[in-house]
């Protein structure tokens, strides 16, 4: 194991959590949540951090890789973390997805590109480097982060299908609506594959307060997105080209209708492992980089739900959707505000060390 650099920057660089990008997916659910509610200004506020953690984030994992490769090459073959890096993907498919939204379509379809290149690199590259290792994941080495590489997949399925109307021409647009439905089906069968590993692993190997993190809520983060695909592919109109959407449209209502259920029905299960951890196992409760993978599930949760009651006339949905928003809302102001005090003891415990 190298040596942890010793300068402050340089020590969150060398040591960048592989899913920091979740930041980027909260605040940009948070924005598109809000925008949906007509609250303009909290929505353009969130959009700035967004667009800011990209940027910053881009830049952080760039220098990581050309002077510390050394860890980034760890993160990628431990099935600890390795699926973590699948929050690049789903970041640049939310932010882009908001900036759709926003009318720049071109700069959200050049966002959804480098995240497609992103999601073959790392769907076909992390699987291959844990059997190429001859290394099998044991049952311990599943976690929570294991749903992004779901989240990661549907977000290139919502990016897909929410870029058909704007595509130039109808080639394009039969092409973007196939890929749509390609990915959510691909999503939907990964889910459903992971979900029954990490529950096995739940109810058989002993879990500590530690592992028991904040990123178990992108089990519900992976059925709320994997809704929210579905709703993207039932607005689409009914034949696109020569592809027939319509004639999906029952399977996908569903589909999308179970998923948001069993979404559901794994909050008050998180929320009770959240507090077996905190108050009756007493782990301490401070900032860590994986909180925005809760903030994330609380936004989509409410999206989803405004999606698919809108395109499947789900009343009931859109009314959960409109309240629910602001729960993912006040996650967001209060990781953030965690994460600012966590900044700011660092530096001035590094000043301390130093002086």
């Amino acid at each position: 194991m190298p040596s942890v650099p010793t300068g402050l920057a340089s020590r969150a660089i060398a040591t960048l959590d592989p899913g920091s990008f979740a930041w980027v997916m909260a605040s940009g659910i948070v924005s598109i949540g809000t925008d949906l509610l007509g609250e303009n200004v909290l929505s353009r506020v969130t959009l700035a951090v967004t667009i800011a953690a990209f940027i910053g984030l881009v830049l952080a994992t760039a220098g990581r890789a050309l002077w510390f490769s050394t860890f980034l090459r760890r993160s990628l073959v431990d099935p600890s973390v390795a699926m973590a890096h699948f929050t690049f993907v789903a970041g640049a498919n939310v932010l882009g997805v908001r900036l759709l939204l926003a009318g720049y379509p071109g700069v959200a379809a050049a966002l959804g590109a480098g995240a497609a290149l992103a999601w073959l690199a790392l769907n076909y590259g992390l699987p291959w480097s844990i059997v190429a290792r001859a290394h099998r994941p044991v049952l311990r080495e599943f976690n929570g982060t294991w749903f992004i590489w779901v989240v990661g997949t549907q977000s290139l399925a919502i990016m897909a299908s929410g870029l058909t109307t704007p595509a130039p021409n109808l080639a394009l647009r039969q092409g973007l609506a196939e890929t749509a439905v390609c990915f959510w089906g691909i999503g939907v069968v990964l889910y459903l594959a992971l979900v029954v590993i990490i529950l096995l692993r739940l109810m058989v190997v002993e879990v500590t307060p530690r592992e028991m993190g904040p990123a178990y809520w992108i089990a519900m983060g992976a059925t709320a997105i994997s809704v929210r695909a579905g709703a993207g592919i039932l607005v689409l109109p009914g034949r696109v080209g020569t592809f027939p959407v319509a004639e999906l449209h029952a399977f996908i209502v569903g589909t999308s209708v179970v998923l948001w259920a069993f979404g559901s029905w794994w909050i008050p299960l998180l929320v009770l492992f959240g507090l077996w951890r905190h108050v009756l196992r007493r782990y301490p409760l401070s900032y860590e980089t994986r909180l925005w993978s809760m903030v994330f599930p609380l936004g989509m949760y409410a999206v989803a739900s405004d999606a698919l009651g809108r395109a499947a006339h789900l009343d009931f949905m859109v009314t959960i959707a409109r309240g629910w928003v602001w729960v993912g809302v006040t996650a967001w102001i209060a990781v953030l505000a965690s994460m600012a005090g966590s900044f700011l003891a660092a530096v001035v415990s590094h000043r301390r060390h130093t002086s």
